[in-house]
């Protein structure tokens, strides 16, 4: 076997080994295998050499194969066929015959490896994948490899900076929130401050875009949403024609500081959300008051609860007999759960109406029943409505909504969750767009 830790070994032809060797190893491009040597039943020894014999001297550019030394650098590689491989990589240290060059001798450099560098490009390539492909511990990821915790961390911050290209321009941006983690307050001197764990995320929500996620600014108000705004470029603020998110007032003044020709849209889902968070209220302060305690499953109240805030349309015969029964005089004897089920099914009515027409006659039905109601967390949804009524408009009549943006709520909670939890938010935001990058490419890219 060839003595590869010998500072000048003697040369060696490419043809001692076949070049099937190469492409079993995939170093077919650049390189071409000298050696190879089993170190253990995991381990294998690999001896390479640039294919190129001559290379360009970097102070004069001039061609040159006079090779001074062969001075032979342990590399770290992908893992092949099941087993580690230890790369040994023998440079050509090659020599300048110009005599007005100052660069006297230089290394034989090529793309697969960086200057000086101990790893191969397709090792950090395959460090940073697998990283974000799959939201593993970097630990975890540089203990199977065999490199350090900085080594595998450089590499996907490196191919983070590569994956993430600038925002695209959208007609249509989607905005909402998801918690980073739990209130902490800091003390800032002799005071102390609430922190704000909230991060906002910026969607493309057109139907003829990729559909893809366009950042993340740290926090929930309109202060956020103005500062992301103004990162982007002129093109992609004049592009933005509508702006949907959820009743939120600190998003809105943001938006319309930004981006004053934007139209708002509320989504759907949350003035549904808001419609079943008025259900259960209201059937909790009837069971404390005609119980004293809360729901059991003794109370068919309790039991019915989700059935509550389940669509009408999608109840079944036989539930439809145990939601009239709990409507009865003895679970619901002042009717005010069967008051606020109505209201809420009267919002959910006019959220599927599209021609002004029936919106407009749904909104009036939606506002009786309201009236007739006569309970105060009903009239505070009503006052929801009718304060965000411009822009619940759009949204019915364009059908725009926000799924998109809860889509990749789900994918950030989930990275959380994987990472039990991130306390750098710098490193939590490239995690996440590094993830989406990696599993939801864009279409451009494709």
């Amino acid at each position: 076997m060839t003595d590869v830790t010998s500072p000048c070994p003697p040369e060696v032809s490419p043809a001692v080994l076949s070049d099937s060797a190469a492409v079993l190893f995939g170093l077919e491009d650049q390189f071409s295998v000298l050696d190879v040597e089993r170190v253990d039943s995991t381990i294998v020894k690999v001896v390479v050499e640039v294919t190129a014999r001559e290379g360009p001297c970097p102070g004069c550019g001039v061609l040159t194969s006079a090779v001074k030394e062969r001075p032979a650098a342990r590399l770290k590689d992908l893992p092949a066929l099941g087993q580690r491989v230890e790369l040994w990589w023998r440079k050509r240290r090659l020599l300048c015959r110009e005599k007005l060059c100052p660069r006297r001798s230089f290394t034989q450099a090529c793309e697969a490896v960086r200057p000086r560098g101990r790893i191969t490009e397709r090792l950090r390539d395959g460090l940073a994948t697998a990283i974000a492909g799959s939201n593993r511990a970097v630990s975890d990821v540089a203990a199977e490899y065999g490199v350090s915790w900085p080594t595998a961390h450089r590499a996907l911050i490196g191919s983070a900076a590569r994956w993430l290209p600038e925002p695209t321009p959208t007609t249509v941006l989607g905005i909402d929130e998801t918690r980073f983690r739990t209130v902490r307050w800091i003390l800032d001197g002799i005071t102390w401050k609430r922190s704000d764990p909230w991060l906002t995320s910026f969607v493309d929500c057109s139907a003829d875009g990729p559909g893809s996620l366009l950042g993340l600014a740290p926090g929930r108000t309109g202060g956020c949403v103005k500062e992301w705004l103004a990162a982007q470029t002129p093109q992609f603020r004049d592009a933005i024609a509508t702006v949907v998110i959820d009743p939120s007032a600190p998003y809105a003044s943001g938006i319309r500081a930004a981006l004053p020709d934007a139209v708002i849209a509320v989504d759907k889902w949350h003035l549904v959300a808001l419609a079943h968070t008025m259900v259960t209220e209201v059937r909790q302060r009837v069971t404390r008051a005609q119980l004293g305690r809360r729901g059991t499953t003794a109370d068919p109240v309790w039991v019915n609860r989700r059935m509550l805030l389940t669509g009408a349309e999608h109840l079944s015969a036989k539930q439809w007999q145990r939601l009239w029964a709990g409507f009865d005089e003895h679970n619901d004897p002042t009717q005010e759960i069967q008051a606020a089920w109505a209201v809420k099914e009267r919002l959910r009515m006019l959220l599927r109406q599209t021609e002004p027409s029936k919106i407009r006659w749904a909104l009036a039905d939606f506002y009786e029943t309201v009236i007739d109601a006569h309970l105060p967390e009903a009239t505070r949804l009503a006052g929801t409505i009718e304060r965000w009524w411009p822009a619940v408009l759009v949204a019915l009549t364009t059908g725009i909504t926000n799924a998109r943006t809860e889509g990749f709520n789900r994918i950030i909670k989930q990275t959380k969750r994987v990472g039990c939890g991130f306390r750098n938010m710098i490193n939590y935001q490239r995690r996440i767009l590094a993830h989406i990058a990696v599993t939801r490419p864009r279409w451009s890219a494709a």
